[in-house]
């Protein structure tokens, strides 16, 4: 006969010692968030009474230990709990807090995690929590961080004498400093500081009644405004260049922005404060807004965006996409804002944060207008804007690396040749991109290798005649690994010229590197310059007199040794980096021509 199996279930066992070790170094960053989550726990019971009796003067006190040791008491005149209730949310870990069990809407409430209370035992052993709700007997509830509970209804002497909650927390040896007043108090007041309940510790007031991002009853622009300033200098610690109001009604957000006086790098860590139905999630929220909007500090509130685990940190989901766009599109309002109202505020934000609006700029059309028409760009000509660069010279010439232009910047200007520096951070994208604004706009990019087709070639008999000169020339510097060429620019009292163009650059430093690796590496840089000739050039200036006086040296020692000198010069005002090579030749060369001097003027 055939046998029938069935299948059995089983339920899984709990090591509550094991989850508190979990909570305590994984989920949670400290254990001071315990006090936030008693809290939590209060408001979202007198929120729940509220909803029936909207009138209800709800209330949250905090006793610390009256001696060391001693216990935490947390209590509130919230809707409280029956006996079933008690058994359901607070033995069952894991399961959703008491608001879905009491029939209320999940937005009203602090709390999205039935794993609050466990926090409490990253301070103590042992949780007590006293419940009446409404003319219910009281029920007492003590669990012990070994996993154990116990539930009873107390007798009627016993009882709460209105419905509320009170949670008595004896502390852990070894974790009394986390209950004692000063650290309660500071704790509650930044978790709490901003709830619409009032919260006492030890009978002082911590909440202070008016978050940032709320107008007070017939409060003036002006008034708030310094009300303002002066938080920032609190909570931030600088006074705001600038206050921006914030709102996206979709995630029920309200908040300010401050503007940094001074100014940030687009790598450091912009951490914003973010409050959940004003409960404090964290002083450190990151994602927020976008990244190129580093140079702002955010404290916000809002009702309806999901917070983590931990309660630290905001999940990234569409709707924190969405506030990042909103908040990201408020920010570049109040940019352009500017640019139209209070020009010298404009210039005066661009000469600290230009490198935000820049990071911006590189994608947002008016951000780019905004760049073009008021940002002073570095050019031969002197700074000048772009929108200035173009209305005067019509063609924009750039160089797309700072190197490039150092080296190209006194023979360019002595040529009448107008060229803009695009070496900073953002610069040649932003140069790039002009032509999308306007078709009619032309852009050149310039680099040094590029400059040398420019200048003016010799006559052809002079060329002939410097063809021994510019031989000798050429074996001599092989070694440098520079191509030598003769060419007639100004300024005449600029010997010789270095030109290293980007794509030279890279290969020079890929051919370098192949030195000081082991073979394996050294042949996988080798698949990037295979096939690849490239070498910098050194033009040599016959408009000037040591040059044209080098070319007529009959004396071999003598030529090795101006030539060196010629090459180094080149490589100093080319402010390019010097190697063992370079620097023996300068010594070589600068000793070498100094004896000679020394010794023609002893004779």
């Amino acid at each position: 006969m055939p046998v029938t199996c069935f299948a059995v279930s089983f339920t899984f066992q709990v090591d509550l010692r094991g989850i508190v070790d979990l909570l305590s170094h994984h989920l949670y960053a400290s254990p001071r968030v315990y006090v936030r989550e008693l809290m939590q726990n209060a408001v979202d019971a007198i929120t729940a009474l509220r909803t029936h009796h909207p009138e209800h003067a709800g209330a949250v006190a905090i006793e610390t230990p009256a001696h060391t040791g001693g216990p935490l008491r947390v209590t509130d005149n919230g809707i409280g709990l029956t006996e079933a209730q008690v058994h359901e949310l607070l033995a069952t870990i894991g399961r959703s807090s008491k608001r879905d069990d009491l029939g209320f809407a999940r937005h009203e409430f602090l709390g999205q995690f039935g794993i609050g209370l466990l926090s409490c035992f990253l301070v103590a052993d042992r949780i007590q929590v006293h419940s009446r709700c409404g003319d219910a007997p009281t029920v007492e509830w003590i669990g012990s961080s070994d996993g154990s509970y116990q539930v009873r209804v107390l007798p009627e002497e016993e009882w709460l004498p209105t419905a509320g909650t009170v949670v008595t927390l004896d502390p852990r040896h070894g974790a009394q400093e986390w209950v004692e007043a000063d650290t309660v108090r500071e704790l509650a007041g930044l978790y709490g500081s901003m709830l619409p309940i009032p919260v006492t510790v030890d009978g002082e007031l911590v909440t202070i009644g008016l978050p940032p991002w709320e107008t007070a009853e017939g409060e003036s622009p002006l008034a708030r405004r310094a009300r303002l300033l002066s938080y920032a200098e609190d909570v931030f610690g600088f006074t705001p260049f600038d206050v921006i109001d914030l709102s996206v009604a979709e995630a029920g957000l309200r908040g300010v922005a401050f503007v940094l006086p001074m100014q940030s790098s687009p790598a450091s860590r912009a951490a914003h404060r973010v409050y959940l139905k004003q409960m404090l999630l964290s002083e450190g929220i990151e994602g927020l807004l976008p990244e190129w909007a580093f140079f702002v500090r955010c404290v916000v509130d809002t009702t309806e965006l999901r917070p983590t685990a931990s309660r630290e940190a905001l999940y990234d989901d569409g709707l924190l996409e969405q506030v990042r766009d909103g908040l990201g599109d408020q920010l570049r309002g109040w940019i352009a804002r500017l640019g139209a109202m209070d020009e010298r505020k404009l210039s005066a934000f661009l000469r600290i944060h230009h490198l935000g609006v820049k990071a911006l700029a590189v994608h947002d059309d008016d951000m780019l207008r905004l760049v073009e028409q008021w940002w002073p760009f570095e050019t031969t000509v002197g700074p000048m804007t772009l929108a200035e660069f173009r209305a005067t010279h019509g063609v924009i010439r750039y160089a797309a690396s700072l190197d490039e232009f150092r080296q190209i910047v006194a023979v360019a200007s002595a040529q009448g040749i107008p060229v803009v520096n695009a070496g900073y951070v953002y610069d040649a994208e932003l140069v790039s991109r002009l032509p999308d604004l306007d078709k009619e706009t032309i852009i050149e990019p310039l680099g040094a290798g590029d400059l040398a087709t420019q200048l003016e070639e010799l006559e052809p008999a002079t060329e002939l005649s410097l063809r021994p000169f510019l031989s000798l020339a050429q074996r001599t510097l092989d070694r440098f690994g520079v191509e030598v060429l003769v060419r007639a620019f100004d300024p005449s009292g600029l010997p010789a010229l270095y030109l290293l163009d980007s794509d030279t650059a890279f290969h020079l430093d890929m051919e370098r590197g192949k030195e000081n690796v082991d073979d394996v590496w050294a042949s996988i840089l080798g698949s990037f310059t295979a096939g690849k000739t490239e070498r910098p050039q050194l033009v040599l200036n016959f408009r000037n007199p040591l040059v044209r006086q080098a070319a007529g040296i009959a004396e071999p020692e003598l030529l090795t040794l101006a030539l060196e000198g010629l090459y180094i010069q080149a490589l100093l005002l080319g402010h390019q980096p010097m190697r063992p090579a370079d620097t023996a030749a300068m010594n070589q060369s600068f000793l070498g021509l100094l004896a000679r001097a020394m010794r023609n003027g002893s004779v």
